[in-house]
């Protein structure tokens, strides 16, 4: 529920990211501002609708996330929150370590 979603820790999180839009084969590359297990906020100036499915790709200097994502809000100019769907479990091993990381730096935590 979108209430849950809230109550799931968000860390502020820098990384490159890329979205792609499978259909037009659309890619927009961007960044992660904010983090948590179930997804992300992407800063991007013209976000993807709501609703869009896509693939995001999330790149650090020493790993690699990716996974299907939806687009769940977005905020022209500023950016778009994104959902995690169907995340292969490499990729969720990824974006725990990076989550644990940033649980030991409670400087983090966003509200």
């Amino acid at each position: 529920s979108e209430e849950q979603r809230r109550r799931t820790p968000r860390y502020a999180f820098i990384a490159t990211a890329e979205l792609l839009e499978p259909n037009t084969e659309m890619r927009i590359a961007t960044r992660v501002s904010e983090l948590s297990i179930y997804g992300c906020y992407l800063d991007m100036l013209n976000p993807f609708p709501v609703d869009t499915l896509a693939r995001v790709k999330i790149s650090t200097s020493d790993a690699v996330f990716q996974s299907k994502a939806k687009v769940i809000y977005a905020h022209p100019n500023f950016g778009a929150g994104v959902l995690f769907l169907e995340t292969e479990p490499q990729y969720l091993e990824v974006l725990k370590s990076w989550i644990s990381d940033a649980e030991k730096d409670p400087e983090r935590l966003l509200g």
